[in-house]
């Protein structure tokens, strides 16, 4: 990141299968906490995957200060749940722009999601073919595209800088987090509203994600499913939610007196060109995702005092993770404390960058690690400190996160503890 523009996190923001608020999220995430059981949205039993990671107590009535209960009853839930999400990190931050027309040209959001409006693609379907195309919603046409979670984020709380979508699949949340700070670090915009969401838990949805081979099978151990690194993993559990952080110019934030949660100091992109759905098992486009970041910061990768990592619980992607880390680190990959979030969450897909985001800076904040639960049965291709024995204390400086997507995406993003120089 440049010098001359640093860039700072200010707030948090989530709604996930652990809790519908980023410190319930984060408590249950030190205790181990599993957020998997049977999918209770929908009659699973036609369907050979029947788990899932549901939000189980989101409330949207607590925010009718954004959004009234007419109006939260048409709008897809992937949308609710950036929101709430997105609310939850300016409330913390101390800012608010309905009011201050000027300020709200320099505010800007991207919202990232892996697929948009599923649920709402999914139930208009159903009534075309069931009832007739007269009688599908006007709505239909609006909240089932990947771009509208980032339009209402910007219409409801009046965020008049730049406004997108981006969309890359499981990688989706960490290219948010990191094209956003570009967009503070060229000049474009003072704050950034940097989101990812996902509600994807519809039978269309659990159906498609089978058939790829990708999802955990273990219907009778929920809990267990997730298992990223384990010799005996199966695959990732679906999951959903939102996560949101605010970034601001560090210029912005000192003017305003802001509390400074953490720096977000480096960031890499890569591709591997290589498979639709695979990792390139050689690790060299996740490797170059890492290096650059590094770059960027200026930071030497003995100098990385966490990783959290994609850890999906799929057999390649950990293998192919765990390997890349050790290309990029060497001999300190294996002295670096790695644990998945989604061990616990499961897959939120393309808000799990965003939300892994937030813990790195909570990580740092706190000086904790969270642990990756289900490691149980080692594999030798994974063998590096997955932190499996519980939460550890351990200071953190800087904290690397990983994301990885269908397509061969790749990103990397870096947070550092803040420190008031210069």
């Amino acid at each position: 990141m440049s010098e001359t523009r640093r860039v700072v996190v200010t707030g948090l923001g989530a709604v996930t299968p652990l809790g519908s608020d980023m410190e319930t999220t984060w408590r249950n995430l030190l205790a181990g906490k599993s957020g998997a059981g049977p999918i209770t949205r929908f009659d699973t039993s036609p369907f050979l995957v029947r788990i899932g990671c549901e939000i189980k107590d989101f409330d949207i009535s607590q925010y009718t200060h954004i959004i009234s209960p007419r109006e939260a009853r048409r709008i897809d839930l992937n949308i609710l749940y950036a929101l709430a999400a997105t609310d939850q990190a300016l409330s913390q931050a101390g800012l608010s722009f309905r009011d201050d027309p000027e300020a709200a040209t320099r505010a800007g959001v991207i919202v990232g999601t892996g697929i948009g409006g599923l649920e709402t693609i999914y139930d208009g379907h159903k009534v075309l073919f069931e009832r007739g195309a007269k009688r599908v919603s006007p709505f239909v046409a609006t909240y089932m595209l990947p771009n509208m979670a980032a339009g209402e984020v910007a219409i409801r709380f009046n965020l008049r800088a730049i406004n997108f979508a981006l969309i890359s699949a499981c990688a989706t949340g960490t290219h948010v987090i990191g094209e956003a700070a570009e967009i503070i670090r060229r000049g474009d915009a003072d704050v950034m509203v940097a989101a990812g969401t996902e509600a994807p838990i519809v039978p269309f949805g659990l159906a498609a994600f089978h058939r790829t081979g990708a999802l955990s099978t273990r219907n009778d151990e929920p809990e267990k499913a997730s298992r990223p690194f384990d010799a005996r993993r199966d695959g990732f559990v679906f999951g959903e939610g939102a996560a949101a952080l605010v970034l601001e110019s560090l210029e912005h934030a000192r003017a305003r007196g802001a509390h400074i949660l953490a720096e977000l100091v480096g960031y890499g992109a890569t591709c591997d060109a290589f498979h639709i759905s695979a990792p390139d098992e050689s690790g060299e486009g996740a490797a170059r995702a890492m290096r650059m970041a590094l770059h960027k910061a200026g930071v030497r990768p003995e100098d990385v005092d966490y990783i959290n990592a994609h850890g999906t619980s799929t057999p390649l992607n950990d293998k192919t993770e765990t390997l890349a880390i050790k290309q990029v680190f060497g001999e300190a990959a294996y002295s670096i404390p790695v644990s998945s979030t989604k061990s616990m969450t499961g897959h939120l897909l393309g808000a799990a960058g965003v939300l892994e985001g937030a813990v790195c800076v909570k990580t740092i904040q706190e000086g904790i690690i969270h642990p990756t639960i289900n490691y149980e049965y080692p594999d030798p291709d994974c063998d590096l400190d997955y932190v499996p024995e519980g939460p550890r204390p351990h200071r953190v400086r800087y904290a690397l996160s990983n994301s990885f997507g269908f397509g061969g995406h790749n990103a990397t993003v870096l947070f550092k503890a803040f420190e008031n120089e210069g």
